[in-house]
């Protein structure tokens, strides 16, 4: 890779990196308007679409019907700013910190399986 695609890439990748997390920010916004339940709907619902998206765009780049730089600047950038692991676990700590054990271990739960099941089928999507 030369000097000037690498300058490019990485570009790419903060510049999608700064728009999924704005879109983060919106779908959380968004789903918070409307979900008012002690449940963090929001990081699971966004974790579930970037996650379904990786497994599209990781079958996608199998296939070499994605090309590298813009599979790193999609899939690093965009789904590495939209998706949150580490705000799911906190919410997972918060939890269990006011005593919501039971919503900590289904939320545990469906923060690791349901992502990995989506991913699964996106991938399945494209190959």
């Amino acid at each position: 890779m030369s000097f000037f695609i690498a300058i490019f890439v990485f570009l790419g990748v903060c510049i999608c990196g700064g728009l999924g997390a704005v879109s983060r920010f919106v779908l959380d916004t968004a789903v918070k308007l409307v979900w008012k339940n002690a449940f963090p709907l929001s990081t699971l619902v966004i974790n579930i679409i970037a996650s379904f998206l990786a497994g599209m765009a990781g079958a996608a780049a199998a296939s070499s019907a994605f090309p590298d730089p813009w599979h790193l600047m999609a899939v690093t950038g965009f789904l590495g700013g939209l998706s949150t692991f580490s705000t799911a676990i906190n919410e997972v700590v918060t939890l269990g910190r006011k005593q919501r054990l039971s919503m900590a271990g289904y939320y545990l739960i469906a923060c690791i399986i349901v992502p990995v099941i989506c991913a699964a089928l996106g991938w399945q999507l494209i190959a």
